[in-house]
């Protein structure tokens, strides 16, 4: 995908990582619409872009609907979309409340599915791209994160079948990064996390993200023996 002169919306852009990855594809040449929960967050970044900004949370899919449209209304199309957002929730298996795997499946899976479907009205008939976010818990099942984990495994899993279905049609870009330096672990729904790595540097993530869509490559996973992640 060549990225200048892109319409990219990006969803979860209050986030760290999401704001990050919107300005770099400014910086590569992209038109880029930021969507993201907090109002004041998103609007920082959307100065920066120079669009307006869009709110959303995800948990509502008719929101999700609405801002995709918008999005597009305000590019005057869509080739691209992005959607970094995402919660975390920790505790054993057993004693999750019901409440909060509700929630971190609507927000992890549900809401990023929702938004993919929205967007896949508006882009074009050849060469548009979907970028998300899952995490290595898609392929890394851990202690103390059963749920949170699940979320992300169900939507790598989709993900997946989207690309096969649409292979003639759009990318499918599924980023599965280790533990980062968001923060997004200390802002857990529930629960303490165990003991994790330094967290990866967000910088090296957004690299592969715009690496992924110039290659036009089907997933950004974490390799244990370059210690590094891996574009392919």
């Amino acid at each position: 995908m060549e990225i200048s002169g892109a319409r990219v919306l990006v969803c979860g852009a209050s986030g760290v990582l999401g704001a990050a990855t919107a300005r770099a594809l400014k910086e590569a040449g992209a038109s880029v619409v930021a969507a993201g929960r907090s109002e004041d967050r998103t609007s920082a970044v959307a100065r920066d872009l120079g669009t307006e900004p869009l709110t959303l949370d995800v948990v509502d899919v008719d929101a999700c609907t609405a801002v995709v449209d918008a999005a597009a209304e305000a590019l005057g199309g869509l080739d691209a979309l992005v959607v970094a957002t995402g919660v975390a929730g920790f505790g054993p298996a057993v004693d999750a409340d019901a409440a909060v795997v509700e929630e971190l499946f609507a927000v992890n899976t549900l809401g990023p599915m929702a938004l993919v479907r929205a967007a896949t009205r508006h882009l074009p008939e050849k060469g548009g791209y979907v970028a998300v976010l899952s995490a290595i818990l898609a392929d890394l099942p851990t202690n103390g994160m059963a749920d949170y984990g699940a979320t992300k495994a169900a939507l790598a899993s989709w993900l997946q079948v989207l690309r096969r279905e649409n292979r003639r049609r759009f990318g499918v870009l599924d980023l599965r990064p280790p533990h980062l330096d968001t923060g997004l672990a200390e802002r857990a729904l529930v629960g303490e996390p165990p003991r994790l790595p330094d967290g990866m540097d967000h910088a090296r993530v957004v690299e592969a993200l715009l690496q992924g869509l110039r290659e036009d490559a089907s997933e950004v996973v974490w390799d244990p023996d370059a210690k590094d992640l891996a574009v392919r």
